[in-house]
C-alpha cells in the first residue's frame, strides 16, 4: 500500500470522525452530559489531528489542537458546555471539516473565520477555565510511585524507568519458550512536531506481550536550558512476544522516519540490555492518559528529590514544592504539541496486530463504488437471461412440469436472492446526508438572526447511494427555504405566542417499496395570497385562473418563482425550489406539499429505495409494451359500462366505491392512438399522482408483475416525454417504464414536454 492510498483511508475515517464529532455535539447540544460523549468528541478531534501531523497539513493540525484543547476543558469539567460554548464549537467543526476537505481536494479556506474560532476557543480555554500548571504537567507525565532515590545528575533530576502495569500487558503472561525481543526507541524531535506521542506508541507495544522498559534520560538538561521543541529521552525495552518482530515493528510504522529504531531477537540472555542501565526500576502508571486523571502537584512534591544547594535560588524554590512538576509540564509541552500519530498509528497497529482475528468477526472491509456498480449491472444481465431463458423454456413446454421447469423455479428465487444481496450492499443509511443539513440550518440562522433547531429522525433509515448522492442538493435548498421562508424572527415569533427558537424536523421512514423524507417546520406556512399574486406578477400564470390551494401552493416550484422581497445571498432570485422538483423527478420520485397558515409546511418526498431495480406491472398499450411502477399502483379494475361517466368534451370519470376518479387514457396522452379507446374493453390501473389524488390509468390488458432491471433510456436513445426509463424483457423487447406522474399531469391539461422537462434538465 503506498503513501497515497493509506491517505485516501485517513480521508475516509475523517468523514466518520467529523460525523461523529458532529453527532456528539448536537447530543451534548440537546443536554446529554455522559462522560463518554464528551470523550467520543474529544477523541474525534484528537484522531483527526493525529492523523493530520503524519501527512504534513500544519492548518489542520493547528486548528485541530486549539479545539481539542477546548474540548479537553471541557472533558476535565474546568468549561461548562452550555449553549454558547456549543455553538462555538458547532462552528469549529465545521471550520475543521473545511480544511479537511480542503487538505484533501485542493481548495481553501475563510482564513478569517479559522482565526476568529481559533481566537474564540482559546478564550474558552483559557478564559473561561484556565488551566492550572501541575493538572497540565499529569496529563504528559503520569504520577511515579515513591521509590529509593537514585543518584541525580546537574539538574537535580533522577532517572526514572518505568514499566507498564497489567491493565497494558499482553493477553497473558508470556511462559517460558516465547520469543524475546530488545527494542531500542529514541524519538527524534520531528516526531512530536507531526504530532505523535510516544507514550502511546509504547503502550501499544505493551499489548503484545509480557514487557520491562526503561526509560534513559542521562541527556535531559537542566531546567534552565531545557528546549521544549527538542527530545531528550530513549526507552529500552524488552519483551516477550509470540507476535514476531513484524508485529513489532508495525507499532512504530508511522513514526519509523522520525525515531532510531532497533529491533532484535535476544540471543537467550533474559537480561536484556535494560540491565546495562544504572537504573532504578519504578512502576510508571499510564492508565490515567486514557481517562484524563489528574495527580494532585502535592504528592508530586513529596516524591521530588531535595534540590541541589548551588542551583540558583529561583530555581531552588521552584524545585521544592515541584521539582518533577515543572519537568513533567516541560515534556507536556512537547507532548502538546502531539497531533499524534498517535490514534493513526494506534488504530493502525491494532488492526494489523489482530488483522486474523478481524477477518474471522466478520468486519467490514472498503470496497471502490465502481465495483459494486459492476456487480451490480452483472447481476442485472443475469437476470435478464434468466428472465430470457425461462421464456424460450415455457414456451417450448406444454405440460410445465418438467425437470428443466422445475431447476428454472429454483434459479429465478435463486437469482432474486442474489439481487436482493447485491442491492443491499448499496444500500447506505441517510444519516451523513441529514447530519449536513445541521450545518445548513446553523449558517442560515446565522445570517438571518433567527434561533432554528433541527431535529432529525429515521437516520439509521436506509437507500441506495445513487439516491444519497443525489439526496443533497435538493434537500439543501428546502431547509434554505425554511429557514428563510417558513420560520418566523425571534421576535415575531415571540408576539405570536410561539416559542422564540423555530423547528425544523427532517424525518425518514420506508412505506410500500419507497423511502419518504419529510421536511417540516412550525413557520408562518405558505402565504397563498402572497404566492398567488407573484405569481400573476411575474406572469407565470392568468390573473383569473382558479386554483385549488394545493396548486396554488405547488406555484412555488416554478421556475423563477420567488415570494422574497428582496435579493440576499441566500434567496430572492427564483432559483431553488425548482431546482428541487427537477431533482426528485430525475430520481424517479414526487413532491408534495401540505401548509397550514400560521403553523407550518411539510414537504413530503416521495424516492425509490434503488435506482437498479423495480418491481413493475408489465402491461400493453395499444399494442406497445410497457412497465407500471408497482410502488404507484394502489389497485387493479375491470370498468363496468355503468360505472364511466362523460364529463366535457373529451374527459371521462370512473366511480369506485361511491366516489368518482378521472379515467386516463395511456395510449391517448403517449399518442399511441388517435382516439380515446372504449374503456370497457381495458382494465383501469388506480394510481397515486404526485398530488396526492388518485388517478385510473386505462389500458389495454395486464401481463403480469415482474421485477425489472432499469436501463437509462436518455444514455442509450434520447429522452422521451412522459417514459421514465426502459427495461429488457424475458423474451428480448424492449420494454418503456411509464412516468406515472408525467401521464398524469398531462392528463390535467398540462403540455407532457412541459412537464417532462423537468426531468430531461435533470
Amino acid at each position: 500500500m503506498d503513501m497515497n492510498e493509506i491517505k485516501e483511508i485517513f480521508f475516509q475515517e475523517c468523514e466518520e470522525q467529523l460525523a461523529e464529532l458532529e453527532s456528539g455535539l448536537l447530543k451534548m447540544n440537546d443536554g446529554d452530559r455522559d462522560p463518554e460523549t464528551v470523550n467520543a468528541v474529544f477523541r474525534a478531534v484528537h484522531s483527526i489531528k493525529g492523523g493530520a501531523g503524519a501527512f504534513g497539513l500544519d492548518d489542520l493540525v493547528a486548528f485541530a489542537h486549539v479545539f481539542e484543547t477546548t474540548l479537553d476543558c471541557v472533558r476535565s469539567n474546568k468549561l461548562e458546555p452550555t449553549q454558547d460554548v456549543l455553538k462555538v464549537m458547532l462552528k469549529a467543526a465545521d471550520v475543521l471539516a473545511d480544511l479537511t476537505n480542503a487538505a484533501r481536494d485542493g481548495g481553501s479556506v475563510d482564513q478569517a473565520r479559522s482565526r476568529g474560532l481559533v481566537k474564540e476557543l482559546e478564550a474558552l480555554a483559557n478564559g473561561d477555565a484556565p488551566a492550572p500548571t501541575a493538572a497540565i504537567a499529569v496529563e504528559a507525565a503520569p504520577k511515579p510511585v515513591a521509590a529509593a532515590p537514585a543518584p541525580t545528575d546537574d539538574s537535580g533530576f533522577q532517572p526514572i524507568p518505568f514499566s507498564f502495569d497489567d491493565d497494558f500487558g499482553g493477553d497473558e503472561p508470556a511462559g517460558d519458550g516465547v520469543p524475546e525481543y530488545e527494542v531500542n526507541f529514541k524519538p527524534r524531535s520531528d516526531l512530536y512536531a507531526k504530532g505523535n506521542d510516544a507514550t502511546l506508541l509504547l503502550r501499544d507495544l505493551a499489548r503484545l506481550g509480557e514487557m520491562n522498559i526503561f526509560c534513559d534520560m542521562d541527556a535531559l538538561p537542566g531546567l534552565l536550558d531545557l528546549d521544549p521543541e527538542s527530545a531528550y529521552f530513549k526507552w529500552a525495552i524488552s519483551l516477550k512476544t509470540d507476535k514476531g518482530e513484524d508485529a513489532i515493528r508495525t507499532v512504530f510504522e508511522f513514526a519509523e522516519w522520525d525515531c532510531d529504531l532497533d529491533v532484535r531477537q535476544a540471543g537467550g540472555d533474559t537480561g536484556s540490555a535494560s540491565e546495562e542501565l544504572p537504573m532504578v526500576p519504578v512502576p510508571f502508571d499510564l492508565s490515567i492518559l486514557d481517562d484524563g486523571g489528574a495527580a494532585p502537584a502535592a504528592e508530586i512534591a513529596e516524591e521530588a528529590p531535595a534540590p541541589r544547594s548551588d542551583v540558583a535560588a529561583a530555581v531552588a524554590a521552584a524545585e521544592t514544592a515541584s521539582n518533577v512538576t515543572q519537568l513533567a509540564s516541560a515534556s507536556a509541552r512537547v507532548e502538546k504539541k502531539e497531533a499524534a500519530l498517535a490514534a493513526a498509528a494506534a488504530s493502525n497497529a491494532a488492526a494489523a496486530q489482530n488483522n486474523a482475528a478481524a477477518a474471522a468477526a466478520g468486519q467490514t472491509i472498503r470496497v471502490d463504488l465502481d465495483r459494486v456498480d459492476r456487480l451490480i449491472n452483472l447481476v442485472g444481465e443475469l437476470v435478464i437471461n434468466q428472465a430470457m431463458l425461462s421464456q424460450s423454456v415455457i414456451e417450448n413446454d406444454n405440460n410445465g412440469a418438467s425437470s428443466i421447469n422445475m431447476g428454472l423455479e429454483e434459479l429465478q428465487q435463486l437469482t432474486r436472492e442474489i439481487q436482493d444481496s447485491v442491492m443491499a450492499i448499496r444500500a447506505q443509511p441517510v444519516k451523513p446526508v441529514f447530519q449536513r443539513m445541521s450545518r445548513i440550518v446553523r449558517e442560515i440562522a446565522d445570517m438571518t438572526g433567527k434561533s432554528i433547531r433541527l431535529i432529525t429522525e429515521g437516520e439509521n433509515t436506509e437507500v441506495d447511494k445513487t439516491v444519497i448522492d443525489k439526496l443533497a442538493e435538493p434537500l439543501t435548498h428546502m431547509i434554505r427555504n425554511a429557514v428563510d421562508h417558513g420560520i418566523e424572527t425571534p421576535e415575531k415569533r415571540a408576539t405570536l405566542g410561539k416559542n422564540p427558537e423555530g423547528t425544523v424536523r427532517l424525518t425518514a421512514k420506508h412505506r410500500s417499496g419507497r423511502i419518504l423524507i419529510e421536511l417540516a417546520d412550525d413557520g408562518a406556512g405558505i402565504n397563498r395570497e402572497k404566492v398567488r399574486q407573484k405569481a400573476i406578477d411575474n406572469d407565470l400564470i392568468p390573473a383569473d385562473a382558479n386554483l385549488s390551494d394545493e396548486e396554488v401552493d405547488n406555484l412555488i416550484f416554478l421556475p423563477g418563482f420567488s415570494t422574497a422581497d428582496k435579493i440576499s445571498d441566500i434567496s430572492g432570485r427564483g432559483v431553488g425550489m425548482d431546482v428541487v422538483k427537477r431533482s426528485i423527478q430525475a430520481l424517479g420520485g414526487r413532491i408534495n406539499i401540505s401548509s397550514r397558515p400560521g403553523q407550518g409546511s411539510v414537504f413530503t418526498m416521495s424516492l425509490p429505495l434503488t435506482l437498479a431495480v423495480l418491481d413493475g406491472m408489465v402491461v400493453t398499450v395499444a399494442g406497445q409494451t410497457l412497465v407500471v411502477p408497482l410502488t404507484a399502483i394502489v389497485e387493479t379494475l375491470q370498468p363496468e359500462a355503468a360505472a364511466i361517466h362523460s364529463f366535457g368534451a373529451n374527459h371521462r370519470l370512473i366511480s369506485i366505491r361511491n366516489s368518482f376518479c378521472p379515467l386516463v387514457d395511456v395510449g391517448r396522452i403517449l399518442n399511441f392512438r388517435a382516439t380515446q379507446a372504449n374503456p370497457v374493453e381495458g382494465v383501469a390501473l388506480l394510481v397515486e399522482s404526485e398530488g396526492g389524488g388518485q388517478r385510473a390509468l386505462m389500458v389495454d390488458a395486464i401481463q403480469g408483475q415482474r421485477q425489472v432491471v432499469i436501463k437509462s433510456l436518455e444514455a442509450n436513445y434520447t429522452h422521451v416525454p412522459g417514459i421514465a426509463a426502459a427495461t429488457i424483457l424475458g423474451d428480448g423487447r424492449v420494454a418503456l417504464i411509464l412516468d406515472v406522474d408525467a401521464v398524469v399531469g398531462a392528463s390535467r391539461g398540462q403540455s407532457l414536454k412541459a412537464e417532462m422537462s423537468y426531468a430531461a434538465a435533470g
